[in-house]
C-alpha cells in the first residue's frame, strides 16, 4: 500500500517562500508522474506540478511557472515544491498526488496561507 505525507504549509506574507514536502511510504513498481495539486475554499481543485520519475520532466502551471520549482529525491522517496515569490491567489490547501499506469494515490493536504 502506498501513502503520501505531505508537510511543510504555513502562513508567510506575500513575496515570502515556502518548501512543500511529500513523502511515499510502501512501493510503486512501475513509472509514475507524482506532484501537487491545490484548492481554495469555494475553487476547483487544480493541478499545480509534476514531475515524471521516467524522464525527470517536470510540468507547472501558468500562473506559477517561474516562482515554483518541483523536485525529487528518490533515496528520501520524496518530492518537493519549493514556493517562492508567493502570492495571495496561492492560499490553497496542497495535496500531493502520485499515478501510474494502473493506480492513483493521494496525500493529505497541507494548508498555505500568504497574506497581502
Amino acid at each position: 500500500e502506498v501513502q503520501l505525507v505531505a508537510s511543510g504549509g504555513g502562513l508567510v506574507q506575500a513575496g515570502g517562500s515556502l518548501r512543500l514536502s511529500c513523502a511515499a511510504a510502501g512501493f510503486i513498481t512501475d513509472d509514475y508522474v507524482i506532484g501537487w495539486f491545490r484548492q481554495a475554499p469555494g475553487k476547483e481543485r487544480e493541478g499545480v506540478s509534476c514531475i515524471s520519475s521516467s524522464d525527470g520532466t517536470a510540468y507547472y502551471e501558468d500562473s506559477v511557472n517561474g516562482r515554483f520549482t518541483i523536485s525529487s529525491d528518490n533515496a528520501k522517496n520524496s518530492v518537493y515544491l519549493q514556493m517562492n515569490s508567493l502570492k495571495p491567489e496561492d492560499t490553497a490547501v496542497y495535496y500531493c498526488a502520485a499515478s501510474t499506469t494502473w493506480n492513483t494515490y493521494w496525500g493529505q493536504g497541507t494548508q498555505v496561507t500568504v497574506s497581502s
